[in-house]
């Protein structure tokens, strides 16, 4: 991955990270513990996860193939970035901007503004 990251790309990562305050870095270890599943049941616009195949921070296959699989959100559309590692905005641009505009593109009549468009890592 290192020839698709950046050394601006790098930097800027850090950054937010070194932003972060060192008590809410702590403390949000906590909310990995809660489950969400009855909050994500009740989701009712569109959804886009974009998630990166070889993430080993929040892997794909107990994260975002979660989602689809026990069908959690009901309008949910998951993108699935080869390769992809945590963060697939900063490492796969293309392939991120493209499942965007697919995604905006093809729920741009359903509702005013209701299109929502998440990735786990952006």
């Amino acid at each position: 991955m290192p020839a698709r990251l950046s050394d601006a790309a790098l930097r800027a990562s850090w950054q937010v990270a070194a932003g972060s305050g060192p008590y809410a870095a702590y403390a949000c270890i906590d909310t990995w513990l809660t489950d969400f599943r009855a909050d994500l049941r009740k989701i009712d616009i569109p959804v886009l996860a974009v998630h990166g195949t070889a993430d080993r921070v929040l892997p794909f296959g107990v994260t975002t193939a979660r989602l689809r699989d026990e069908r959690l959100i009901a309008d949910l559309t998951v993108v699935e970035i080869a390769d992809g590692p945590h963060n697939v905005g900063w490492t796969h641009p293309d392939e991120v901007n493209a499942a965007l505009l697919s995604f905006l593109g093809s729920n741009a009549g359903d509702r005013p503004a209701a299109a929502s468009a998440v990735s786990s890592h952006m």
